[in-house]
């Protein structure tokens, strides 16, 4: 690891102070547990670490009945899952937490820092840049992607890795930032970007900005549910997963959103199957439908077509869930 300059602030306003505009000059320390291991690896390099911990106002969860939960970007993972009004209204991030199988980063890992964390491609990891290029040729297409993007079509093909993203996305969430020409509010469905370009970010944050508030709008007479594929039940990332909120009248379907994770560069929305729910009862066939629609664009590169399939039972199987139907 580099050498680096230290600050730890205690106010939001001294944290985007200490904060460079130059890209990859400077880098914010949350739970650290995704920073450190970039920095021992020299993927990223930064000249001051801005430790955010002590900032206050950046903890904490609260809930309001008119506007819905707001939750501080530095609220641990345990805790959000701990929470009893997301227990019981929000069970589809309950569930994406209960996904995060390791106790050291559920304990340590914050809130925003898992939706701001880097892509977990191998390329990336490996100091090829996001769009993994080597001598001007992108290296995914013909290289190993097992566990890469078959949505979105390139030239960006990482998976975004946030467990919560999906959920949060089709809750409607919100995100406000700060940066040094004052706060701005962005859907998070808007956050997040898939990169065309070397210069660009996954994401829609300066250099210079920070995350300080999640917003989740109320969830009265919603159902929702998350649903990951995985290898295995131990530390590990998904290789498909899926988050439906579901507006129920009665037994029909009035409205739907559908959020798949782990198959493209961003948390994608799948407009097409919320249409498929749209006016519809659930059941295992419309829910089948569903997955169908959400896969129908799919492009899979030559070793990771397998993910079709994981995608179309993720989504039938969030859809299940979120009614109360799961499949044994």
């Amino acid at each position: 690891m580099r050498a680096f300059e230290y600050a730890s602030p205690e106010n939001r306003e001294d944290a985007v102070k200490l904060l460079s505009s130059k890209a990859g000059e400077t880098a914010v320390l949350a739970g650290g547990t995704d920073l450190l291991s970039l920095m021992k690896d020299e993927v990223v390099t930064p000249a001051r670490v801005v430790n955010i911990k002590s900032v206050e106002g950046l903890g904490g969860i609260s809930y309001d009945a008119g506007s819905g939960l707001r939750i501080g970007p530095l609220l641990k993972l345990d805790d959000l899952e701990a929470d009893s009004r997301v227990r019981s209204d929000y069970p589809s991030l309950q569930q994406a937490v209960d996904g995060v199988r390791s106790p050291q980063i559920r304990t340590m890992g914050t809130v925003g820092g898992d939706l701001c964390q880097r892509p977990r491609c191998w390329y990336y990891r490996h100091g090829f840049g996001l769009l993994a290029k080597w001598q001007g040729k992108a290296m995914v297409p013909d290289g190993d992607n097992r566990y890469h993007a078959i949505l979105g079509a390139g030239p960006a093909y990482f998976v975004n890795p946030s467990s919560l993203a999906p959920a949060l996305i089709a809750l409607g969430a919100r995100v406000n930032i700060l940066g040094p020409k004052g706060s701005r509010t962005v859907d998070l469905a808007s956050f997040y970007r898939a990169p065309s370009r070397e210069e660009e970010s996954e994401n829609v944050l300066a250099a210079d900005e920070i995350v300080t508030d999640i917003l989740v709008p109320t969830a009265a007479g919603r159902k929702s549910a998350t649903y990951e594929v995985r290898e295995k039940e131990a530390l590990d990332w998904p290789l498909a997963a899926a988050a439906v909120s579901l507006q129920m009248s009665g037994s029909t379907v009035k409205e739907a959103r559908v959020v798949l994770g782990h198959v493209a560069p961003t948390p994608w929305i799948s407009k097409s199957a919320g249409q498929a729910l749209k006016g519809k009862t659930v059941s295992p066939e419309t829910a089948m439908q569903a997955g169908e629609a959400a896969i129908a664009g799919a492009t899979p590169l030559s070793r990771n077509r397998y993910k079709i399939q994981l995608a179309r039972v993720a989504v039938k199987r969030a859809v299940l869930r979120a009614t109360g139907m799961e499949e044994v």
